[in-house]
């Protein structure tokens, strides 16, 4: 595998060729995320629950003045809860021009995808759990898979029980 320095590789007609993901780990499989949407990650910490909301959102924090409202990315997914441990993180991505923290139970790794090297998501029906109705695609890294979401669907796809993502202190 060839070193570059550019995040991403160049074809010929100047489109890109790759992608940077951020990867993490849910209930043993592997997830990314398109690091563009990633701003940072951070430990675990005080969550102060706000009331009437959907079950996967945990409440709200406090990042340097900043109100972020957080998800549990396990029960978002419908995944049996775990708890949290030293290993647990706080993923806080911006979409549509929200921040949001994304509780995940570890961060692995950045990693360059050759689009290539990245599937359409296969169909297993709208039951199927562990975030498939999430997921932009299937990517292949050596002899491993990483599910790749969707950070707009996996945010908005829903209501978020009443929570407004854009004025989270509303």
């Amino acid at each position: 595998m060839s070193s570059h320095n550019d995040p991403m590789l160049e074809g010929d007609e100047g489109a890109p060729r790759s992608q940077m993901f951020l990867t993490f780990m849910l209930g043993g499989e592997s997830y990314g995320l398109a690091i563009t949407a990633v701003t940072e990650i951070i430990g675990f910490q005080s969550i102060t629950p706000v009331p009437d909301v959907a079950p996967y959102v945990r409440g709200i924090i406090n990042l340097r003045g900043k109100v972020v409202p957080v998800m549990d990315v396990r029960e978002r997914f419908g995944m049996d809860a775990r708890d949290y441990d030293a290993r647990t993180c706080i993923i806080v991505i911006q979409v549509r021009e929200s921040s949001v923290g994304l509780i995940v139970d570890t961060v692995s790794e950045v990693v360059d995808i050759d689009l290539s090297q990245i599937e359409a998501p296969p169909s297993m029906g709208s039951a199927a759990g562990g975030g498939q109705g999430f997921m932009m695609g299937v990517g292949k890294v050596e002899d491993e898979v990483k599910l790749l979401l969707d950070a707009n669907r996996l945010l908005f796809d829903d209501n978020l029980g009443g929570f407004d993502l854009a004025n989270p202190a509303a």
